[in-house]
């Protein structure tokens, strides 16, 4: 049936004889049934119990715990190979080069090509922010910051700042306006997971298998 038609036959449905001249405007929704999260008071708890619910590894850490607990964690994992994002901590804390020296050969991003992604066994990223409601990180993608960063490797590692957290979605689309998408935005909730053959549920097909989180304490 052509799409016209089709149209047409919906635009009959809904009692319109006519396009509308501008679009509809939605019901307001009550705050109560729209947010499940209303204070900012444990929301790092909260974000660890969701997190975990969807498989995914996570660790609070001190600044000065973090880098010798990544590189012990990449060499559990089995990983030899890192790429890490241009982004002001692991800059500032020297990652790479803690990891070069520690056994793991590590490039920053904006020495990587697309191609040169899929040999690398674990990407390293900050997280933009973290929804607690969810158990979410949240990556917007940028220069320094690429998607296949998150998307390639087996392994993904994220550390987390505690300013980041937000309760919920609402939260985070509002702190999405104010700040910027960059070039597109992420959601993660724990390893990539499928279910497209015989409703058996498969980890890592799309993306990563394992998600690790470094929430800094």
């Amino acid at each position: 049936m052509p799409l016209a038609s089709v149209i047409t036959k919906v635009r009959s449905a809904l009692g319109r004889t006519a396009p509308l001249r501008a679009a509809p405007v939605p019901p307001p929704i009550d705050e109560h049934i729209a947010r499940l999260v209303y204070s900012e008071i444990g929301l790092p708890e909260l974000f660890q119990k969701r997190a975990r619910d969807m498989k995914m590894l996570v660790e609070r850490v001190g600044v000065d715990e973090l880098l010798p607990r990544m590189a012990a964690f990449l060499r559990e994992q089995g990983c030899k190979s890192a790429m890490l994002s241009d982004t002001p901590l692991l800059l500032k804390l020297g990652a790479a080069d803690f990891l070069n020296n520690n056994g793991i050969v590590a490039r920053q991003w904006k020495d990587m090509t697309a191609d040169s992604t899929y040999d690398v066994d674990a990407g390293i990223t900050e997280a933009d922010y973290a929804v607690a409601e969810t158990g979410s990180l949240v990556i917007r993608h940028r220069r320094e910051h690429g998607r296949l960063l998150s998307l390639v490797p087996f392994v993904h590692v994220a550390v987390l700042e505690p300013r980041l957290f937000v309760p919920d979605l609402i939260d985070l689309f509002e702190r999405l306006a104010k700040d910027g998408a960059g070039s597109g935005v992420t959601l993660i909730s724990g390893p990539s997971k499928t279910a497209d053959i015989e409703m058996n549920t498969v980890t890592g097909v799309h993306g990563p298998n394992v998600v690790q989180a470094f929430v800094l304490a």
